[in-house]
């Protein structure tokens, strides 16, 4: 029962929220205009500036940010505990990271749907400009290399989810075909769409489509022709072309779709956590510990100060939602006043599924850990075994108080972490598909259904923000390349192309073995994304000042967005035993140097504007 008042509580705190605090920020602050020029119809060009209906913007928004970012963050967090999880994630949705977002939003349709790199050369200076286009570079190769890893690391372990996922594009075509060429309604394909690839999980889980099986075992290419090296090709391929289409084609409404399919995914896990939590199979406080005592966190973990604002990003605040508000999002807008649903309502959103996850990951697995077992068709999922060789299942998966935290690798003979005090990036995955399936199990759906359903969800989203993002690294690519000259790049295929060559490269070679890049950047990503977002709200704090709007309520997200993520990246610079200086690790350590280098000149070129930065803008003029 303590799992299902904690999740009613925080949905609640969200839609009080929204209907206090948001509309203050609408109507006191940025008071949005529905009579105001927004850039999709001044600027329409068919292909990025596109006037959108607000239900279908909504949903490209919200699966836009809400990626593995709010899955990956807190499944990984809650090793600390749950309650600093939950605390975070419901506080800084409302108070920082929805701000963040709509404020982000507001000024890109105030300035011609322009990027924060352009605004902040106009808010700040020409040189703050390219500092800010070089982190985006960076940020968006990070998200690109990740995104990819996850995606093709969810394909190896869950083959069954394949089908769905691709199978998802033709559909979103031919439903992009029938509300823009031919006029149609949007809701009722878009739900047949999503009948067709619920059928297609279905059809997987008996035929897993596992890409090993048509790998040869022995080539030319020896270790780097693996099934995550072969599916990260592949993405990248269907990355280039989706990201050149225009957003009518096929990222509208794969988005939409994609929206539909997360509310029935979390709608079932909610639905699935208030039966387990009501007949007690999920018990919150039985299952994790609230606040982990320090003697039970694992020696490899970082302090929960700063790290926790830094590893829970996208479920509470993330600077690469700006990038989704400024690049597609503010393009696509029809009115000003669906901003506020937009950007403030999306991250909202967004906070409710991490409270699922966190929910999921502590909860949810204290109902059963699995593992694989068999292949092709005549594979099954099975309780995991203890060290001492008892089965565990059910409630049998605690060791004392929680459920168990090791297991043996059957081929190496290491011992993992499996449950709540994990706090690798690739186990969590596997524990919120896990976790989520026995909330679902508990509606009846059985397990092999249930892991397809959620191993679909983490696949979708992650590929929707890796279309997105690539499409952002394009007007990356192409800005700085027209301020530095350069032309040939400013050519949309070129950019596009440039963009994927050197994040696959990152992903494929940078790591410890083929195809794990994503994994050597991860650390360094939490740490820039959210020194993004602390950039983000010094650009609002210029803009509103300049408009005699009051600045007060960003000047706590602005020091905190700026101190915690600087504070983690020193840490894990120059820490004497985890340092990456100490590790060696010369690659993270020079990123690491590169951004810190980059945000420091651009808060001195902002000290050296502040006293030019006299209030004299109207709400809706133009930054010039």
């Amino acid at each position: 029962m303590s799992t299902l008042l904690i999740a009613i509580g925080s949905f609640v705190g969200f839609i009080i929220a929204y209907n206090t605090y948001g509309r203050w920020l609408a109507k006191k602050i940025f008071r949005l205009d529905r009579n105001a020029k927004v850039p999709s119809k001044e600027q329409a060009d068919g292909v990025d500036y596109v006037p959108t209906r607000k239900g279908v913007i909504f949903g490209h928004h919200f699966t836009s940010i809400a990626g593995t970012g709010p899955i990956v963050g807190p499944a990984i967090a809650v090793f600390w505990g749950w309650l600093p999880a939950l605390l975070w994630v419901v506080l800084g949705s409302v108070f920082i990271g929805a701000v963040h977002d709509f404020g982000s939003l507001v000024v890109s349709l105030r300035n011609r749907g322009q990027s924060v790199g352009e605004i902040a050369g106009k808010i700040i200076s020409p040189r703050a400009k390219i500092l800010f286009l070089l982190i985006l570079l960076l940020e968006l190769t990070m998200v690109l290399a990740i995104f990819g890893l996850v995606i093709a690391k969810i394909f190896t372990w869950y083959p069954e989810s394949v089908l769905s996922v691709w199978i998802e594009i033709p559909l979103a075509l031919a439903v992009g075909f029938w509300v823009y060429k031919k006029k149609g309604g949007l809701l009722a394909p878009s739900l047949a769409a999503l009948a067709v690839m619920y059928v297609a999980i279905w059809i997987g889980t008996m035929v897993p489509l596992d890409i090993a099986n048509i790998i040869p075992a022995e080539t030319f290419l020896g270790s780097y022709l693996n099934p995550v090296v072969v599916w990260t090709v592949i993405l990248f391929a269907y990355c280039f072309i989706a990201s050149v289409l225009p957003v009518s084609t096929l990222l509208q409404p794969r988005d939409y779709i994609n929206s539909h399919e997360l509310f029935l995914a979390m709608g079932l896990m909610v639905a699935g956590l208030a039966v387990a939590g009501a007949s007690g199979q999920a018990d919150l406080f039985g299952s994790a510990p609230a606040i982990t005592p320090a003697s039970e966190i694992p020696a490899d973990a970082p302090p929960i100060w700063p790290f926790l604002f830094v590893i829970i990003a996208c479920g509470a605040v993330s600077g690469f939602h700006s990038l989704v508000s400024s690049g597609t999002t503010s393009k696509q807008v029809s009115m000003e006043p669906h901003a506020q649903m937009v950007g403030y309502g999306s991250m909202l959103m967004e906070g409710a599924l991490a409270v699922i996850v966190i929910l999921v990951c502590c909860a949810g697995v204290g109902m059963g850990i699995y593992e694989r077992t068999g292949t092709g068709a005549a594979y099954a999922y099975e309780a995991k075994v203890d060290t001492d060789g008892k089965t565990i299942t059910g409630r049998n998966a605690w060791r004392g108080k929680y459920q168990l935290t090791e297991t043996k690798d059957p081929k190496t003979g290491e011992m993992k972490t499996v449950g709540w005090k994990s706090h690798g990036l690739e186990r969590k995955i596997g524990i919120f598909v896990e976790g989520g399936a026995n909330f679902l199990k508990s509606l009846g759906i059985p397990l092999k259904m249930g892991i397809g359903v959620l191993a679909v969800l983490v696949a979708s989203f992650a590929a929707t923000t890796l279309d997105t993002a690539t499409r952002l690294q394009r007007y990356v690519v192409q800005e700085l390349s027209s301020d530095i000259k350069l032309k040939p790049l400013t050519n949309r295929y070129a950019a596009t192309a440039f963009a994927l060559i050197v994040a696959g490269f990152v992903a494929i070679f940078t790591g410890a073995s083929p195809g794990a890049g994503g994994m050597t950047l991860w650390p360094m990503f939490g740490a820039l994304n959210q020194l993004l977002a602390g950039m983000i709200f010094l650009l609002l704090v210029f803009y509103l000042f300049r408009q005699r709007k009051p600045v007060w309520f960003l000047i706590i997200p602005l020091a905190f967005m700026l101190i915690m993520p600087a504070w983690a990246m020193l840490w894990k610079m120059f820490n004497p035993e985890a340092g990456w200086l100490a590790k060696k690790n010369y690659l993270l350590f020079g990123f690491g140097v590169s951004v810190q280098v980059l945000m420091i000149w651009i808060l001195f070129e902002a000290v050296l504007i502040r006293k030019k930065a006299r209030p004299y803008l109207k709400s809706t003029e133009i930054i010039e």
